[in-house]
């Protein structure tokens, strides 16, 4: 029986994860425990949790294995100073001391956090370092269904590879194709990201929720499409790019971008974080939202050229795109597609593990009885740890001991307009909550999307929500005849659920368009129609789906929407605490921890939020 440790860390993202005898027995980011989003930090707490869940201490592991090889990136940061040089040279003074301080002797620091985990013996350690865009693919093939994929990873950069084309036949992975640093998808989608107002490595998500109030059609986007292609991308018939650095200052300055240059081309300046958008912003972020749906679809077609599969698997932050996704699945190119859920760097951490257990240690593989089936992985919380939460905030609560009497009413209330905290069993591994620490609303409410963003999350009011609907009722609502347990396929509204638009519907401003009531279900519907579309399962998650079925027995909707339950700046919450929390600071009307239901104006101090509110920085 091999036990595996995978771990990611010091970029972005670090997470821990648990692999026994070929399976995931726990995953989780450091984030969630330390409260810091895509903290760098080595994750101790997540390695401490996998050890904790599965009754393992470090000595007991056949191997840890870290997710990418650090002396390759020194080599890579070390030749692109030298390519660009004398450019760049307060970057490099920058850059340097923490690479020889921190990651040139990676594998001590290493050995030295591990010690924070729990007491070892080095000797007994195997450290192991596969390459980056290995644990991408890891990570994606062996935890699909499929003997036989072609693979598709794409993200920033790893070492060198900014994306991969490979295969996958039972233990082993190959490489066909690489393109390789400073070209990079990921890293031209997060220009955009900052050119655009959003942090990088972190608001890439917000540029794709704003690209369909852009016009795709009008003359201004295209001539964005048009512009991006001649000045800053040239794309090639097998989805390879290259970057005009002349445009870009990642390779050695201190942005993404030469300001100037950009403005010069596009016509307006970097848009200020806080500042409201406006058509042009939108009409340039559904631009590049068309380019990089055209690279990863020729990216793809390359793949099945080359491996002759009707499977593809995918990962790497790109992947996380769920708008391409969508795009991908309906091309056809692939007969089935599986995208890694933990698609970022978190799910290296993974990757690695897998990479291991098959590739260096060669145990046997079965995709059907070793792939995974969902990722509830993270920590769950006894009725004993509950209560004690209870006594220290003097929480107001009413226990049930009939689950489906608690489904019904909450059920109720969602369908009253009420919003409500969801928290139950186990946390989720990766970047979307799917049911068990999620913030839940009625998707036919015309104003839940504006409440839940102003008011609950306290974010950015264009950012769009997505639905929760039973696996069995998809079709009823959407355009997707395949699972979505992951949310990360974007699929059209079915016709019949639209209302009709007015003909000056495209002259509206960005406010009027998104208040308009474009459906039945107005609340997931996005401006072009479209839904990020999470299916429920009876058999993953049964506590969720038996809630959506109570609130489809009441109003005839198998329905919900379901966003993260934290605000803007905040990670995913992970233990009863954060989610309490978290309640008393928002306008959530109710919270639901297991079997515990607390109404919001029966709680101590109830109307202060101030006094529940932390400070965290803006995302």
């Amino acid at each position: 029986m091999k036990k595996i440790l995978g771990i990611s860390g010091f970029y972005h993202d670090s997470a821990a994860a648990l692999l026994v005898n070929g399976q995931v027995v726990a995953a989780a980011q450091e984030e969630r425990f330390t409260r810091k989003k895509h903290t760098a930090d080595f994750p101790v707490h997540a390695i401490k949790y996998c050890l904790e869940e599965a009754g393992f201490s470090i000595n007991e592991l056949d191997a840890i294995v870290f997710y990418d090889k650090p002396l390759l990136k020194f080599e890579r940061l070390l030749e692109t100073y030298y390519a660009f040089a004398p450019k760049g040279l307060s970057s490099f003074l920058k850059a340097i001391p923490v690479w020889i301080k921190e990651k040139m002797f990676l594998k001590k620091r290493i050995y030295d956090e591990l010690k924070n985990c729990g007491d070892y013996d080095k000797k007994q350690v195997r450290l192991l370092f596969p390459e980056h865009h290995l644990s991408h693919a890891a990570s994606a093939f062996f935890a699909s269904p499929y003997e036989e994929a072609a693979i598709l990873t794409i993200d920033g950069v790893g070492e060198w590879c900014t994306a991969a084309i490979g295969e996958g036949k039972g233990n082993d992975i190959s490489f066909h194709k690489e393109l390789h640093f400073p070209h990079s998808v990921g890293l031209l989608y997060s220009a955009f990201t900052y050119y655009l107002g959003f942090k990088v490595n972190s608001g890439e998500y917000k540029l794709m929720g704003l690209a369909p109030y852009g016009n795709a059609e009008a003359e201004q986007t295209q001539q964005f499409v048009r512009l991006i292609k001649e000045k800053l991308v040239s794309i090639k018939e097998d989805g390879s790019i290259w970057l005009d650095q002349a445009y870009f200052n990642y390779t050695t300055g201190l942005s993404m971008v030469k300001d100037k240059k950009w403005e010069t081309i596009f016509g307006f300046p970097v848009r200020k974080e806080e500042e409201e958008p406006r058509q042009h912003h939108c009409n340039l972020a559904s631009a590049i939202q068309q380019v990089t749906e055209e690279i990863v679809l020729k990216m793809a077609k390359t793949a099945q050229k080359i491996s002759h599969s009707d499977n593809l698997c995918m990962a790497g932050g790109v992947a996380l795109n769920c708008v391409a996704n969508g795009k991908l699945l309906k091309s056809g190119i692939f007969k089935n597609i599986y995208i890694q859920p933990a698609a970022g760097d978190a799910g290296g951490a993974l990757g690695a593990a897998l990479a291991i257990h098959y590739m260096y240690f060669n145990e046997e593989r079965n995709a059907d009885k070793n792939q995974l089936k969902q990722v509830y992985l993270g920590p769950n919380f006894s009725d004993k740890e509950i209560i004690s939460m209870n006594k220290k905030v003097k929480a107001v609560y009413k226990r049930y001991d009939d689950f489906d009497k608690l489904t019904e009413g909450v059920a109720a209330k969602l369908s009253d307009g009420q919003v409500i905290g969801w928290f139950q069993d186990r946390m989720e591994f990766g970047p979307r909550a799917l049911g068990n620490r999620s913030i839940l609303g009625d998707p036919r409410n015309p104003d839940m999307q504006k409440k839940l963003n102003l008011k609950v999350k306290y974010r950015e009011s264009f950012r769009p929500f997505a639905p929760s609907v039973l696996v069995e009722d998809t079709r009823d609502y959407f355009d997707l005849n395949v699972a979505s347990p992951y949310m990360l396929l974007v699929a059209d509204v079915q016709q019949t659920r639209r209302n009709p638009m007015p003909e000056n519907y495209n002259e509206l401003s960005l406010w009027d368009k998104l208040y308009h009531q474009r459906s039945d279900i107005p609340a997931v519907t996005h401006l072009d129609f479209s839904a990020r579309v999470q299916t429920v399962d009876q058999e993953t998650n049964p506590k969720y789906w038996s809630l959506i079925q109570a609130f489809k027995q009441l109003t005839g909707y198998g329905l919900l929407i379901n966003t993260s339950f934290n605000v803007r700046g905040e990670p995913i919450v992970c233990t009863p605490y954060d989610a309490y929390r978290c309640f008393m600071s928002t306008e959530m009307d109710y919270l639901v921890i297991d079997n515990f239901l607390y109404k919001k104006k029966e709680q101590p101090d109830w109307e202060d939020k101030e006094k529940w509110k932390v400070k965290f920085k803006m995302d």
